[in-house]
């Protein structure tokens, strides 16, 4: 099949400028705006690269995926997860290694877009969602740690011990940094209850950043911040460099293409203020939403910004601000960039503590205590996957915690799968008849596979102590090849020790399969393979009689050699 863009790129459908829904997605998209301002300033901080680069990031590339992406409600921009995976990798090679790795990921992301990858993210389990989700707003809250104290830390440590060291070596403006963390937090939690109208986020850091100024606090501040967008340029590209950071690339690039098709899976099931979600506006293509993200990091590299990915965070306050269309997103943008020309100055004498602050009451937000319960108090398999995918997403690495989850999950569920896959000795139905204890009739019930093969196999083998063997295969799920290969085995040893074997009921979609791989061959007569048992059982009873006949022929001839 040849590959077509349909359905990867805009289209008329894409615009929706009715009275009715532009009106609400500038309300959505301002509301979004004003909350993603301080998260940009954040994120690009706790990465390493500084706040300029967050706010590069959430305007080129929200306007880009919100264009090109296959959702119309997702934000998109800098976040907390992919602060984490670049903050190592600025530690290694620096902030101006970070355009490049954009770029990069985002060719990467687009490719599986554009060769139809995107719902591989359906096949992630909901407890390795979970660990991740917990481990990534954990490593969000140490790598806060160090400002939330007063203490400069450098970038790509264990955020367990770089916020342990940075506790230890508190300096003189701890109090004045703890208190300011302390007030974004109540700012953050309680005026939603009085105002829900307000962004909390926004008023705390305004709230705090001008009772600093007036007290002239000994706090460290976000600085200098560009008054325009810089012109798009290719960063310089050195072969070596670009080797070293292909490997990183496409950590990154897995990490956007699965935190995007989350947040946008996580869009398109919230519920509407009516109580049901909007399918309308609410629906998303998958691989659409890569080549959206693909395209929106490239460009984001290409301004000197970070890679992007859709923000789970904005994605709901967009959806719980009504937005209806891609208005919302770009209007989100176009905030941002207002800020950028025109309140560089204010946005600079932010404390970074008060952005501490924001990001330590975002990262508790991002775990859902129902959920978590849910996942431990479900099975111990499902409660050690999360607990897994957490302990590695903090302790070694993002991707790789995603990878071993996964590992743990299929262990776990081909060992379910393996256990109920059974073999059952039945008896033979209808009123007996003579000769029948000399059949045997085994049901095999589940899946056929690999982790289950050699078992089932080593059972029946067992317990034949019969002339003739008739496999029920009805009952069958599944087979793959190890399965055909283990029954085509089977077959060939009951046969070799004189046992006739006889199959039943060979499903149409297994039939193939078996004859490949050679069950039907081993069998000793191709009239052996039967659609019904009655026919079966009549054959078998039948081929008992003779052999107890020729048995009983052979015993009296030795009798009359003997005599």
């Amino acid at each position: 099949m040849s590959w077509s863009p349909r359905g990867l790129l805009p289209s008329r459908a894409d615009v929706d400028l009715r009275p009715r829904t532009v009106r609400a997605d500038l309300v959505a998209g301002v509301t979004v705006g004003i909350v993603a301002l301080p998260l940009a300033l954040a994120f690009g901080a706790s990465a390493g690269v500084g706040p300029a680069p967050g706010l590069i990031t959430a305007v080129v590339a929200g306007i880009v995926a919100a264009v090109f992406g296959g959702s119309r409600v997702q934000v998109s921009g800098p976040t907390g997860a992919m602060a984490v995976v670049l903050a190592p990798i600025v530690a290694t090679h620096g902030p101006s290694a970070v355009p490049l790795v954009a770029i990069l990921a985002g060719a990467i992301v687009l490719l599986a877009g554009a060769t139809r990858l995107g719902r591989v993210v359906t096949f992630i389990p909901w407890p390795v969602v979970e660990g991740f989700t917990l481990g990534i707003a954990t490593i969000i809250f140490l790598q806060q740690v160090p400002a939330a104290v007063g203490v400069h830390a450098s970038v790509g440590g264990n955020p367990l011990v770089v916020a342990i060291d940075a506790v230890a070596h508190a300096g003189a403006s701890l109090w004045w940094a703890l208190g300011s963390v302390a007030v974004v937090a109540a700012v953050m939690l309680v005026l939603p209850r009085f105002a829900p109208g307000l962004p909390p986020s926004l008023v705390a850091v305004v709230l705090v950043t001008t009772v600093s100024q007036l007290a002239d606090a000994p706090l460290a501040r976000i600085g200098a911040l560009p008054d325009s967008l810089p012109l798009p340029l290719l960063p310089t590209v050195d072969l070596g460099l670009l080797r070293a950071l292909l490997g990183p690339a496409v950590a990154v690039a897995a990490l956007a293409a699965i935190e995007s098709l989350l947040s946008a899976r996580v869009a398109a099931a919230m519920p509407t203020s009516g109580g049901a979600p909007d399918d309308d506006s609410r629906r998303y293509d998958p691989d659409r939403e890569l080549v959206g993200q693909g395209l929106a990091s490239i460009a984001s590299g290409a301004f000197g910004g970070m890679p992007a990915t859709g923000a789970i965070a904005r994605t709901a306050v967009n959806v719980r601000a009504g937005a209806q269309t891609r208005l919302a997103a770009l209007t989100h943008s176009v905030v941002i960039l207002g800020v950028i020309y025109l309140a560089t100055g204010a946005v600079s004498v932010i404390p970074l503590a008060a952005l501490a602050g924001v990001l330590m009451v975002t990262a508790t937000r991002m775990v859902s205590v129902a959920a978590v319960r849910a996942v431990m108090m479900s099975t111990r398999a499902d409660a050690l996957v999360l607990v897994v995918t957490a302990v590695i997403t903090i302790a070694v690495d993002l991707i790789e915690a995603v990878q071993i989850g996964l590992l743990v999950a299929a262990f776990f569920t081909l060992r379910s799968v393996s256990r109920a896959t059974s073999v059952h000795r039945e008896p033979l139905p209808g009123p007996a008849q003579p000769g029948d204890e000399h059949i045997a009739l085994y049901r095999l019930d589940g899946a056929m596979f690999f982790g289950a093969a050699d078992r089932i196999g080593a059972q029946i083998r067992a317990s034949a102590d019969a002339l003739v063997v008739v496999l029920r295969l009805s009952q069958l799920r599944l087979v793959d090849a190890t399965g055909a290969h283990a029954l085509a085995e089977l077959v060939a040893a009951l046969e070799l020790s004189g046992v006739t074997v006889l199959v039943k009921g060979v499903q149409p979609q297994h039939l193939q399969l078996l004859t490949r791989v050679g069950v039907l061959d081993e069998l000793r007569h191709e009239e052996h393979l039967f659609d019904d048992l009655a026919p079966a059982l009549e054959h078998a009873r039948s081929h008992v009689a003779r052999s107890t006949a020729a048995r009983s022929a052979d015993t009296a001839e030795h009798q009359r050699a003997a005599s």
